[in-house]
């Protein structure tokens, strides 16, 4: 069973949510694996949700609510803990960015775009422009704040621990004017010499590799089991089966091997940005 960690309730509604979650829980007498029994979740799930860390389903607060005698109490109020977990974020998405924070290590694979928490703010623009170019202004200007919130956890110093692997095409093919490129390649390089974490880059050279289908995020915790974000381009799932996440965690340990060594892969970064930068200059 997780190490107990309480919610500070005041922080968010998620965070009151599965407070209350637990106080109910525990009034009743139960522990968490006899509330998950018969829930058709994993304890880790749950755990998640007294946390603050996971969304609440709308048939598991059902369920709980018939456990519980709470009345429908989270059945009616699971939406709005969903809601405010999504504020600028599409709903799959939307318990990703706790869980990264929360996370002890972060270990991710991009082989299309750069990963969300290195993106710049011109760079993401860029991207909703052609991935989703009906947005309402509105919108995007939410998904753009929230984006950059995300990449406070840069400057927290209990931040995870990060290794990032990406696939050289992302670098050098990109619809970005060269400055806008530039400016992303180096705001990369910042963050990783900054942070001392480690990122490879995996050349276009290879053409077979693990992971070759998709993006992966493995992240780790101290107090629950590790779990893995896959995304495509209009959805998103969090793997927690045991077994899954071996798997994944397998191939990426493999993928590592074929990635050029993190010394390398930032001197190839750095010689990208210089030439945006130098074709940025001879465009002004």
């Amino acid at each position: 069973m997780p190490a107990r960690k309480d919610p500070d309730a005041s922080t968010s509604v998620p965070c009151f949510y599965g407070a209350e979650l637990r106080y109910k829980r525990e009034q009743a007498g139960l522990t968490l694996e006899q509330l998950a029994k018969g829930s058709f979740r994993g304890l880790s799930f749950l755990s998640q949700i007294e946390r603050g860390e996971r969304r609440m389903p709308v048939d598991l607060a059902q369920y709980v609510d018939e456990r519980l005698g709470t009345d429908g109490f989270f059945q009616r109020r699971c939406e709005d803990a969903a809601r405010a977990r999504r504020v600028g974020h599409p709903l799959y998405f939307a318990d990703v960015p706790e869980l990264e924070k929360q996370a002890e290590t972060l270990e991710e694979w991009a082989p299309s775009v750069i990963p969300g928490l290195l993106q710049t703010e011109g760079y993401f623009r860029g991207l909703l422009r052609y991935e989703a170019p009906h947005l309402p202004p509105t919108t995007v200007e939410e998904r753009v704040r929230a984006r950059i919130a995300r990449a406070e956890l840069w400057n927290r110093p209990d931040r995870p621990a990060y290794w990032g692997i990406m696939r050289e095409s992302v670098i050098r093919k990109t619809s970005l004017q060269p400055a806008e490129m530039a400016e992303q390649l180096e705001h990369i390089l910042d963050v990783m010499r900054s942070t001392q974490n480690v990122l490879q880059i995996v050349p276009d050279t290879t053409a077979w590799h693990p992971l070759i289908y998709g993006m992966v995020k493995i992240m780790t915790f101290a107090d629950a089991p590790p779990v893995v974000w896959t995304e495509g381009n209009h959805d998103g799932q969090i793997v927690d089966y045991p077994a899954s996440v071996k798997g994944y965690q397998r191939s990426y340990d493999r993928l590592r091997a074929v990635a050029l060594p993190p010394d390398a892969s930032l001197a190839l970064v750095e010689q990208a940005a210089r030439t945006y930068r130098h074709e940025a200059q001879q465009e002004a």
